[in-house]
């Protein structure tokens, strides 16, 4: 009777230990991290995940299988879960994109939607695609889908949902792409080159005055309208700088006009204010720092029709248009532009 009450306790043992467990893990380590704490979310799950000072972090999960998104603060990674994943996160928020790695079981599967995310950044570049033809425009974007294809077909290893649901998304990321560049026809179209520039009047400067654009006639202007809780904003900055020390001595001026608002800021205009301030001073930013003074429903912002940031602007000493929605500080694209002109 001992004897088969040992081998009923063993089986019980052992077919608890072989088990799947109903939950999955995720923990890691976060680089100067944004927040006290992370979300995991999708459209029917969300969940906080506290951070310690150090960054790092632990949690438990019992999720339905799926990619679902990792916030920290402003950015987001997108992960493969499964209840049995034991993954685990490190990434330095300065290079979002870039850094994020993940290893543990499961793993493979949410480091291919990371290297997705940065091959499609490379691949939609979007100042190259704005200077092309309609011809050379859509030859492109038939390599580009043919690209991504190729890039789901040799990842061998990764869980066939991860690959239906990312396949699937293909067709409307090149589709979001064509209408952006549309949009973008259509503005050069309204404010093209040449016509002159709506103008800011009295905004203020972060030294404590105020600027208005007709301050800086004699000069070209470059602009670039953000904001502090902007990541793709945020990216550039590092460029933003050198191309300011590399252009110190150059007939141009650099300004940055923040679009930070109460809506973005706890529905505290004050809060969005010293935001603002916080982070010019924070990361030591050069040129003419600007605080537009309705945010998005400033005047300035309406006419050159911003309605997502980053967005940079070249000015002419004149006063006129020389693109409403010039390339961006890390693009090679804007020193062919500055050379075209002569800066």
């Amino acid at each position: 009777m001992k004897r088969i009450l040992f081998v009923l306790v063993t089986l019980v043992l052992f077919s608890c230990a072989d088990a799947p467990k109903n939950y999955a893990t995720i923990s890691g380590k976060i680089t100067n991290q944004n927040s006290d704490s992370l979300v995991i979310r999708k459209q029917s799950y969300s969940k906080m995940i506290p951070v310690a000072d150090d960054g790092s972090f632990k949690d438990t999960l019992k999720v339905e299988p799926g990619v679902y998104s990792l916030y920290d603060g402003r950015e987001a990674t997108s992960l493969f879960l499964r209840n049995g994943f034991d993954i685990q996160v490190t990434l330095d928020t300065k290079l979002f994109d870039e850094t994020v790695k993940y290893s543990g079981e499961g793993a493979e599967n949410s480091n291919f939607l990371a290297e997705k995310t940065l091959l499609e950044e490379k691949l939609f570049d979007l100042d190259a695609l704005i200077a092309m033809d309609s011809v050379s425009r859509e030859a492109e974007f038939q390599s580009i889908e043919k690209q991504l294809k190729d890039f789901h077909e040799a990842a061998a290893d990764v869980d066939t949902m991860v690959i239906n649901y990312s396949m699937k998304r293909i067709d409307g990321t090149l589709q979001a792409y064509k209408r952006y560049l549309d949009a973008d026809l259509a503005l050069k179209r309204e404010l093209p080159e040449g016509a002159e520039s709506p103008s800011f009047e009295d905004y203020e400067n972060f030294n404590g005055d105020t600027t208005s654009l007709n301050d800086l006639e004699g000069k070209y202007v470059y602009i670039d309208v953000w904001a502090t809780w902007c990541g793709p904003c945020i990216a550039e900055i590092p460029a933003l700088k050198k191309l300011e020390k590399d252009y110190h001595d150059k007939n141009i001026s650099f300004v940055s006009i923040s679009i930070d608002d109460a809506k973005r800021h706890g529905g505290s205009a004050d809060k969005a204010h010293a935001s603002w301030k916080k982070m010019v001073g924070e990361e030591e930013l050069g040129g003419i720092q600007l605080f537009a003074p309705d945010g998005w429903a400033s005047d300035f912002i309406k006419a050159y029709q911003i309605y997502g940031i980053p967005r940079f602007i070249l000015v002419d000493p004149e006063g006129k248009i020389v693109s409403a929605s010039a390339p961006r500080p890390s693009s090679e694209q804007l020193i062919k532009l500055f050379d075209s002109k002569g800066i």
